[in-house]
């Protein structure tokens, strides 16, 4: 089986640079779609968007044929009704769907569901026959560190160089945390690590090896976390690890990065690329981006008035690693 993926996520989603960016309107409306992410279905040429639960769904999806100039189209079926055994059932709480393509077995989702048993998220898998579903949840979680405060924000990552596939995503620690912001502010908290996983590539499902930690948080720069992990390689070889830090629901919520010249890192953090009160561009607490293989899309959440939209831009790698936004 060949993973057929278009280098995850987001491909090519721009519309248009921060500076002259399309509103919410001219994508999905007024709509509250968090953490999204997007693919091509290579069978219709049409574009996906998924996102977290809201609006009624477990999994939300939109569709187009032109990413660039649209239109969008929702979906207004629920892409994942059922989202597995080890789901709480009364409260499934799917949180940034993550979709990729194998020629052979279909579709298949990463996402974060709420342990039936526990207060804790973990990572599933689940496949389908076409990219909108529905899909079937797997018996049993992909990454589950309960014990550690579960595992969230899964997102999948194929190396165009030598077919290899991996998996990063944040140990939620924070749910776990003593409190204050996102549970986790107050005093001295608990890691909320990012990890790499390598999976392998002829089914997406199966890991190889043990994960690596890649990056963890500062408290005095991220607060009481760090989340929503999403690597991708440049062309000049570049790795970059979008990510956000702070708590959502917060002024300080952000989009940070860090670069490393290996998959496994180490990984050197460059600093905040978008948030509320720096480089916010008139957004107010953007986070939970995307990018794909060669860079210079980006697509990520902010708040609205339905709750958090989806916004796209564009961005460029310099050969030392600088990501800069395009204006």
């Amino acid at each position: 089986m060949q993973l057929t993926t278009l280098f995850s996520a987001i491909a090519a989603l721009a519309i248009a640079p921060l500076t002259s960016l399309a509103s919410p309107a001219e994508t999905l409306g007024n709509r509250d779609f968090p953490d999204p992410a997007i693919i091509l279905d290579p069978r219709t040429d049409e574009w996906y968007a998924f996102a977290t639960s809201s609006n009624g769904k477990n999994v939300q999806a939109a569709y187009s044929p032109n990413p660039h100039d649209g239109p969008w189209t929702y979906v207004e079926h629920d892409l994942l009704p059922t989202p597995g055994k080890w789901v709480n059932p009364d409260q499934p709480d799917i949180w940034a769907p993550d979709v990729h393509y194998f020629e052979a077995s279909d579709s298949f989702m990463y996402y974060s569901g709420l342990l039936a048993d526990s207060p804790y998220h973990c990572i599933g898998i689940a496949t389908a026959e076409n990219i909108a579903g529905p899909y079937e949840a797997l018996d049993e979680p992909f990454a589950c560190p309960d014990s550690e405060g579960g595992a969230i924000d899964a997102s999948g990552y194929l190396d165009p160089i030598d077919g290899s596939f991996f998996v990063v995503y944040k140990v939620d620690g924070s749910a776990k945390g003593p409190g204050g912001p996102c549970g986790n502010g107050d005093a001295p908290g608990e890691p909320t690590p990012i990890r790499l996983q390598r999976v392998n590539e002829s089914d997406g499902i199966t890991p190889i090896g043990h994960y690596t930690e890649i990056l963890d948080r500062d408290p005095e720069l991220d607060g009481p976390l760090i989340e929503a992990p999403n690597l991708i390689r440049t062309f000049n070889g570049t790795f970059v690890l979008f990510y956000s830090s702070h708590c959502y629901n917060t002024p300080e919520y952000d989009i940070k990065y860090a670069t490393a010249d290996k998959i496994e890192g180490p990984y050197h953090r460059r600093g905040e690329l978008m948030g509320s009160n720096t480089n916010s561009y008139g957004f107010d607490g953007p986070g939970g981006a995307s990018s794909v293989f060669g860079g210079g899309i980006l697509v990520f959440h902010a708040n609205c008035d339905a709750g958090r939209c989806m916004y796209v831009t564009e961005f460029e790698v310099e050969e030392e690693g600088i990501v800069t936004l395009l204006d």
